[in-house]
C-alpha cells in the first residue's frame, strides 16, 4: 500500500512537472487577469475601445503614471481603476480605505482610490494635450470598480458615486447604461458637434493606441500578466534563434505547440511580427517563425512585483511588447 502511495506521489509530481507550469498556477488569482476580464465586460456593455495597462508620462514627477484602463466611448473618456479587494471594506476617517480579511488579524489601509483615479485622469488629460488633443470640458471622468464577489462594503451605500461595488457591477446591463451611472453625457450629439466628437475620439484613439503600456503575456486559462519582458532563457541555440524578438523590432508574438504522440509539446513554433514604422496604407508585415524547445522560458518582471518570474514558453499563448 505504501509503495502505491509513494508511486502515486512521484507520478503526480512528474505529471505537474511536464504538463503544468507552477508560475501559471501561482498567477491564477492575478490582478492582471481581473483587469482583462473587467475590460472585456466593459467593451460588451458600452462598446468603444478599452486600453489596458497604460503607463502615461507625468511631466510633474518625471515618472510614469500607471493606469489600469481607459474606456473610450462615443460620449466620453473614462479612467477606470480596478481594485480586486476581498474581505470587509470601510472608509476611514481620513478618507483612506480599510480592508479587513477574516483570516488576517491586521487590516490593510489604502489611499483613497477615487482621488488616485482623479490624479490619473489629470495626468492623462495633460498627456493628451501635449500630443495635440484638447478634451472638451467634462469629457473625462473616473470610475473605481470593485469586481471581487468576496468583498463586503460597509455601509453598502456609503461610497462615492464614482465607485461601482460588486453588486452594482453584476447588475450593469447595456440597456441600463444611461441610468445606472453618469458615464453617458449629452455633449456632442448632433450636427457639427457630432462631427467634432468623432474627430476628438479618432485623435484620442490614435494617441492611446501608441501610448506607453506595460508588456503583456497571455497565458492558457484566460490568464494575463502585465509587466516588463526582460529576456529569454534556455538552451543556447534556442536563445540564439529568438535573438530578433526585441521590443525595438517586435511588437507581438504567438506560440503554437507541436505535440509528440499527443503528449506534452516537445517543440514550440514561435510566430512574431516585426514592428511597422511605415506610414498608413503600407502592406501588413508578414509573420516570421522560429522553432525552439518547450523548456525555453521568459524572464518577466510583473507590475507591482518585487520578484522576477520565470514563465515557461509552453504555457504562453501570446506576448505583446510596448514600443
Amino acid at each position: 500500500m505504501w509503495l502505491e502511495i509513494i508511486f502515486g506521489l512521484v507520478f503526480y509530481r512528474l505529471f505537474r512537472r511536464f504538463f503544468y507550469d507552477d508560475d501559471v498556477l501561482d498567477m491564477e488569482g492575478s490582478d492582471s487577469s481581473v483587469l482583462f476580464a473587467v475590460a472585456d465586460r466593459l467593451k460588451k456593455l458600452y462598446g468603444g475601445n478599452v486600453y489596458v495597462g497604460l503607463r502615461i508620462p507625468d511631466a510633474d514627477t518625471a515618472s510614469r503614471q500607471s493606469i489600469d484602463m481607459v474606456l473610450l466611448t462615443e460620449q466620453e473618456l473614462v479612467v477606470v481603476s480596478v481594485k480586486n479587494f476581498s474581505g470587509i471594506l470601510t472608509v476611514g476617517g481620513d478618507g483612506s480605505w480599510v480592508c479587513e480579511k477574516p483570516d488576517k488579524h491586521k487590516a490593510e489601509r489604502y489611499p483613497d482610490p477615487v482621488e488616485e483615479a482623479r490624479k490619473q485622469a489629470s495626468v492623462l488629460e495633460s498627456y493628451l494635450e501635449q500630443r495635440g488633443v484638447a478634451l472638451p470640458e467634462g469629457y473625462i471622468c473616473v470610475k473605481v470598480i470593485l469586481p471581487n464577489p468576496k468583498l463586503c462594503t460597509i455601509p453598502a451605500g456609503g461610497f462615492p458615486s464614482e465607485v461601482i461595488t460588486h453588486d452594482q457591477w453584476i447588475q450593469l446591463k447595456p440597456e441600463l447604461k444611461s441610468t445606472v451611472s453618469t458615464w453617458v453625457k449629452s455633449a456632442f450629439r448632433c450636427g457639427k458637434k457630432k462631427d467634432m466628437q468623432e474627430s476628438v475620439n479618432q485623435n484620442i484613439d490614435f494617441v492611446l493606441s501608441s501610448a506607453p503600456m506595460w508588456d503583456r503575456v497571455e497565458l492558457k486559462g484566460n490568464k494575463y500578466v502585465l509587466g516588463d519582458f526582460l529576456e529569454f532563457k534556455g538552451k543556447k541555440e534556442d536563445v540564439e534563434a529568438l535573438r530578433h524578438i526585441r521590443r525595438s523590432k517586435v511588437g507581438r508574438m504567438i506560440i503554437q505547440k507541436t505535440s509528440m504522440f499527443g503528449l506534452a509539446p516537445s517543440r514550440l513554433q514561435v510566430l512574431y511580427k516585426l514592428r511597422d514604422y511605415r506610414s498608413e496604407g503600407s502592406s501588413e508585415p508578414e509573420w516570421k517563425e522560429v522553432t525552439v524547445k518547450s523548456s525555453t522560458e521568459i524572464i518577466f518582471q510583473p507590475e507591482n512585483g518585487s520578484k522576477v518570474r520565470k514563465i515557461k514558453l509552453s504555457s504562453v499563448i501570446s506576448m505583446r511588447l510596448s514600443a
